[in-house]
């Protein structure tokens, strides 16, 4: 039985990977890949490949190839393509129809790029095993800023961007813990995978994040999966800090049955 809730707990972690040489990116997946569900490679990693592909040449080009490979091989397709597109529907479409080709698990997209872009990403996709989903309000946004950026309350744009995700045929979406609660009331998103970032463990550094919960907090208010990043990578032992992490979701995941 605990060992089933930890490999359940494990399932609902996905590690964020924002690091642009694919030597480090190995060095932190490798000891971390069986202890947790997949990985998420975001714009910095993406960027630094295209930027490694242009302007390296030769033997180090090669060295570069070969690092990228062993890690893709390594994932098998156990990646969170965190790309967060947003553009017109027609960009979007055909930058999701050349990102399915990494065959991921989900591809992200910008929730206020409105119902016509994600049916474009989603359409690009559906012939694949790719979801998309569809980014709400940043973590990184403060309540003050969220007014300020969309000139609504945080909570009220994340519903509105649910709602939209549904109607486009998103998977999921992505929104801060602190937006669970009013998702998990509305019965026409009860389909949507819920992902959130802004997880942090008690003590942990909060870093960028503003709209924050712990882990537990995150479970009992009805994240499907939580990316979390630095409160792993960033300890000097990241898998025990993983671990800690598997123990307090198992422990959340046993009191809401």
């Amino acid at each position: 039985m605990l060992t089933d809730i930890k490999k359940t707990a494990r399932s609902r972690i996905i590690l964020a990977v924002d690091v642009s040489d694919p030597g480090k990116a190995l060095d932190l997946v490798q000891p971390l890949i069986d202890h947790v569900d997949m990985v998420k490679l975001g714009l910095e990693f993406w960027t630094s490949i295209a930027m490694d592909f242009i302007l390296t040449d030769g033997a180090e080009l090669a060295g570069l190839h070969g690092a990228y490979k062993a890690l893709f091989m390594m994932l098998n397709g156990k990646i969170m393509d965190d790309w967060k597109l947003h553009d017109t529907s027609n960009t979007m479409g055909r930058a999701a129809l050349n990102l399915a080709r990494m065959k991921s698990k989900y591809l992200t997209v910008h929730a206020s790029a409105e119902i016509d872009g994600m049916i474009a990403a989603v359409k690009a996709c559906k012939d694949t095993d790719c979801g998309i989903l569809a980014v709400t309000v940043l973590t990184s946004l403060s309540e003050e800023q969220a007014n300020l950026t969309f000139n609504a309350p945080s909570k009220a744009k994340v519903l509105q961007f649910a709602r939209n995700a549904v109607l486009a045929g998103c998977a999921g979406i992505v929104c801060s813990p602190q937006e669970l609660e009013i998702i998990g009331k509305r019965p026409e998103l009860e389909k949507l995978v819920k992902i959130t970032p802004g997880v942090r463990p008690e003590g942990s550094a909060q870093g960028d994040q503003k709209r924050i919960l712990t882990p537990s907090e995150a479970i009992r208010l009805g994240a499907d999966k939580m990316v979390i990043g630095r409160p792993i990578t960033d300890d000097p032992d990241p898998i025990a800090a993983t671990e800690r992490i598997v123990d307090e979701i198992a422990e959340a995941l046993m009191e809401v049955g």
